[in-house]
């Protein structure tokens, strides 16, 4: 009976070991599991219909995501718009991620509720889908290749511009963007990754510097969308010159 009970135990600790085991932030977007809807039922949702919606508008007008699909294409990554980005219904604490098993970019439909948000979010996901495309990022395994990308997407999607820290009642001065880009990446791996957050603030601390100064492809920190329509336009007259040598 004794060792009925051990051998039990072992299966309960067991269990309790699969369950608390790291799903990569899956648990956060539970439509990747499902199979995928017809055009006919999902066009009956309005969330979808809207989502749709903004990111053309966003693919089409930002001159943040103009840049990045452009520079995705010269990596040899050409985005694709039915391909490669989903309209799902998430976790109530995201509005999106980049699923790199499937190289598709997922937008939280029931989160994101107006045009500047759907911009920051598809700006912020293609970011990740360059770093994925342009370096071998071993986004699963190692946490500061993802602090990286994090520090990145936090920097240059507009995520902490003054406006939005402002609209979070956020109003330091002196290294407010540095602050919020680190703030911004902890926050983001905490929220995909079973991580404690010492751990996800030593590996943002110790890949900072490298990577918050790492502005490609937009090669300034682009502050505002007059910022981004600059970056664009260099980008397009540093292809034209490339293209002459």
């Amino acid at each position: 009976a004794a060792e009925g009970k051990a051998a039990a135990e072992g299966k309960a600790a067991e269990g309790r070991e699969e369950e608390e085991e790291d799903d990569f932030g899956y648990r956060l977007f539970p439509d990747r599991s499902k199979k995928p809807q017809s055009f006919l039922v999902r066009s009956l949702f309005t969330f979808h219909n809207r989502c749709q919606l903004m990111l053309r508008m966003t693919l089409d007008t930002n001159p943040y995501a103009q840049l990045l699909l452009e520079a995705m294409k010269q990596s040899g990554c050409t985005v694709f718009n039915d391909r490669h980005f989903s309209c799902e219904n998430c976790d109530g604490c995201v509005s999106g991620g980049f699923d790199s098993a499937t190289s598709q970019i997922v937008l939280c439909q029931n989160n994101i509720r107006h045009q500047s948000h759907m911009n920051r979010v598809v700006t912020h996901e293609l970011i990740h889908a360059f770093d994925h495309c342009r370096a071998h990022v071993d986004w699963f395994n190692n946490v500061k290749h993802l602090a990286c990308s994090e520090i990145r997407a936090a920097n240059l999607s507009g995520d902490c511009t003054l406006m939005n820290e402002i609209a979070r009642f956020k109003f330091g001065l002196k290294g407010h963007h540095q602050a919020c880009v680190r703030d911004r990446a902890i926050r983001s791996i905490l929220a995909v990754r079973k991580v404690s957050k010492e751990m996800a603030e030593k590996a943002v601390d110790e890949v900072f510097d490298a990577c918050f100064n790492d502005l490609e492809p937009f090669g300034r920190i682009p502050h505002s969308k007059t910022d981004a329509k600059r970056a664009y336009r260099d980008f397009q007259n540093r292809d034209r010159y490339n293209a002459n040598l």
